[in-house]
């Protein structure tokens, strides 16, 4: 039967070239660009890629993928500015005014059918880092695990990881993410674990001798049995090796989920088992989080993050050059011409014309010049340290755009 499986490839993705080459455009921009060459159009023009808003209670986002969108542009004649990988940014859908992440500059036709991919790029991994931050703040110090890669298509879960790990996790789970991340994979142990023993004790004690030694001594309390009988039960069993226990209880079982931790919590303590950790997760919001941090040593988070609320990334002209000059050009609800954002202490931020004043830090910065990148690679460590000091900062301060 035509078209019902793939001729080309096994799975429904993408592969690299496919991407570079424009092919995973929409096909509008294909018709756009046949109506602009045989009309004899392609000006110069500005474009910037923005939000309005987050679809979260407070007005900040984590930007990340602006390396990928270099990469991506990489060889073509077009020059780019955009915020640093792991910034904060505002977007407050109260105002007409919005921050730019990252603006575009060259012929039109140089560029047209990537603004799917950009946006694409930008928007599935800024929504993930973005949620990934709230849990780092509603976490405090406490250890975060991203478990959530089983949520998302396989070919996302890189993605997915360095996201999560950009915006302050701990660790990352998925095998592959870890690796391109060059850290080690962090996890415990499933359920199906111990249903394939059959039995809670003898799993754990398999676990203990046949497990790589790195991995630490995690149980896995409430497969079968009550979540405080079996703590007590892989303390008796592993002692001093067991390092800690998760508990992955479902919602639908939970009840009060504090009080299963605290009666957890007060029977490994009487027991000699102070030094034990428990580990939470399963079906976590930021709430959840910021109620158990007293009693909770780690947190790992799934499906919030990997599939969080999009982050809704645009991308609009702002400017035309023609045999007349340039022209502020913006489409109705737009505002016209190429902006600069500055940051003033206490994440007070200044939108202005790129060329008008200076009123604090530019956050727009080159980062490709006619194809070329011009801005070099941070590393990860760099951009972590940035975002835990953003992350500190803005818990401080209330966020506000204006401009002048």
């Amino acid at each position: 039967m035509a078209g019902f499986d793939l001729d080309d490839r096994r799975f429904w993705l993408a592969n690299e070239a496919e991407i570079k080459n424009g092919d995973t455009t929409d096909v509008y921009f294909r018709h756009t660009e046949q109506v602009l060459r045989k009309g004899g159009y392609n000006p110069r023009v500005v474009m910037e890629i923005y939000a309005r808003d987050v679809p979260y209670p407070q007005n900040w986002g984590l930007l990340t993928g602006v390396y990928e969108v270099a990469k991506l542009l990489e060889g073509t004649r077009v020059s780019v500015s955009a915020m640093d990988e792991g910034t904060v940014f505002l977007a407050d859908s109260t105002t007409a005014m919005y921050e730019p992440l990252l603006t575009i500059e060259g012929r039109y036709l140089d560029f047209l059918w990537y603004e799917t991919a950009i946006l694409g790029l930008l928007g599935s991994s800024t929504s993930v880092s973005t949620r990934a931050a709230r849990f780092r703040r509603a976490a405090g110090a406490k250890t975060l695990l991203s478990f959530g890669t089983r949520r998302v298509h396989p070919a996302l879960s890189a993605l997915v990881e360095r996201a999560c790990y950009v915006a302050g996790f701990d660790g990352v789970s998925n095998v592959l993410g870890a690796e391109l991340l060059h850290v080690a994979p962090a996890g415990t142990m499933p359920h199906a674990l111990v249903q394939i023993v059959g039995d809670p004790e003898k799993a754990w004690k398999l676990f203990d001798r046949d497990a790589p030694k790195e991995a630490p001594r995690i149980a896995l309390v409430d497969t079968f049995w009550d979540e405080k009988t079996e703590a007590v039960r892989a303390f008796e069993v592993l002692g001093k090796r067991l390092w800690g226990v998760r508990i992955d209880t479902p919602a639908s079982r939970r009840g009060n989920f504090r009080q299963i931790v605290e009666e957890v919590r007060w029977e490994l303590d009487i027991r000699g088992g102070k030094d034990v950790k428990i580990i939470a997760s399963g079906r976590l919001d930021e709430d959840a989080v910021t109620g158990l941090c007293d009693l909770v040593d780690g947190f790992g988070v799934g499906t919030a993050v990997a599939y969080p609320p999009a982050i809704d990334l645009s991308a609009k002209i702002v400017e035309v050059s023609g045999p007349g000059g340039t022209e502020f050009r913006a489409k109705r609800g737009g505002l016209g011409g190429r902006k600069q954002v500055y940051r003033r202490k206490g994440f007070n931020d200044v939108v202005t014309l790129e060329k008008g004043d200076a009123p604090g830090e530019a956050l727009l910065k080159p980062l490709l010049e006619k194809g070329r990148i011009v801005r070099r690679y941070e590393g990860l460590d760099s951009i972590r340290s940035r975002v835990r000091r953003q992350l500190k900062e803005i818990g401080a301060s209330q966020p506000k755009i204006s401009w002048r």
